[in-house]
């Protein structure tokens, strides 16, 4: 019971980051979500920033898995993140969670910033490590894809058109 309330208060926090950002919501909303008491929630997450945190942590590790996924399917590095990325899109139609803290980078506690940091350099990381360059050409390699994608992700969501993330990461296939 107590696992399944940690994940439920998760997932609750992980949609309302994702669709309203890390200041968009408290910890009475989270409590109405799961259906249980703010008080509930404090004691399993303390803070705030300790549950973003958390939450960051555990998106970013269940975003490794889906590349991962992609990668033992067949799949290039490069098309394994656009099609990871495509995946949420298209099944939640929510920003990445870490687009949406790195968006908020300036007003994020430190250890939520950290979480999105590390979702990033391991992005940027895989890529470069996938270019057929090396050095610093080989991480501006795996920058520009990464923005790209987050890029694209935010065109798609603004515009309500799930194509527009094809049209645009179309020269990533």
């Amino acid at each position: 019971m107590q696992t399944n309330t940690v994940e439920a208060i998760m997932d609750a926090a992980e949609r309302r980051i994702r669709e309203f950002g890390y200041n968009g919501f408290s910890f009475r909303e989270l409590a109405v979500d799961v259906g249980i008491k703010s008080a509930s929630v404090h004691h399993h997450f303390p803070t705030k920033p300790t549950l973003a945190a958390a939450v960051a942590r555990r998106y970013s590790d269940r975003f490794d898995a889906a590349v991962a996924q992609e990668r033992a399917g067949g799949a290039t590095t490069v098309a394994a993140w656009r099609n990871a990325f495509r995946r949420s899109l298209r099944e939640d139609g929510r920003m990445c969670l870490c687009g949406v803290l790195g968006a908020e980078a300036g007003g994020l506690p430190s250890e939520v910033l950290s979480e999105a940091r590390r979702f990033f350099e391991r992005g940027v990381t895989d890529l470069a490590t996938a270019s057929s360059l090396g050095g610093a050409q080989a991480r501006q390699a795996g920058l520009q894809v990464l923005a790209t994608l987050e890029g694209a992700m935010l065109l798609a969501r603004a515009l309500g058109d799930d194509a527009a993330f094809d049209q645009a990461t179309a020269h990533l296939a």
